[in-house]
């Protein structure tokens, strides 16, 4: 069986700390508590924490960008970086196309009111590889909402 991300992001800390990287030790080490805290709660769902921490970098850069603090950005941005390397490869747009589509035939989807009933499908064949407003747009986009 594969390594689990919080065993890969464990071993990462430990390499990070040899070579004395402070800024990458810091970031690793935050991945490592919130997927332990996952873990405890019995989430277990290790994508959807790094994706939800990834998220919370990106709003603090842009918060800190907009209150004039580039360096807390930087740093910022910096963390998330570290976070999308853990994470699964992003769908093409032509991939995600196409299970839109399957997913709103599987459904029956056929508008607006029906846009619930798609996104149910089209999350799980996702599977963590995209965005849920990327999936959401697309999905209004092919329901013609």
């Amino acid at each position: 069986m594969a390594d689990s991300i919080l065993e890969r992001v464990q071993a990462d800390t430990k390499t990070a700390m040899k070579a004395r990287e402070r800024e990458r030790v810091g970031a690793l080490r935050m991945i490592s508590n919130a997927l332990q805290q996952e873990a405890k709660e019995g989430e277990g769902d290790e994508v959807a924490v790094l994706r939800r921490e990834r998220k919370r970098r990106l709003e603090a850069a842009e918060a800190y960008r907009d209150g004039g603090s580039e360096d807390r950005a930087a740093a910022e941005e910096s963390e998330a970086e570290v976070i999308s390397s853990y994470l699964p490869a992003e769908l093409s747009d032509k991939e995600l196309a196409e299970i839109v589509e399957a997913a709103i035939a599987e459904s029956g989807a056929s508008g607006a009111a029906d846009m619930g009933k798609a996104m149910g499908v089209v999350m799980p064949k996702v599977d963590g590889r995209a965005d849920g407003k990327r999936v959401s747009a697309l999905v209004r986009e092919k329901l013609g909402v």
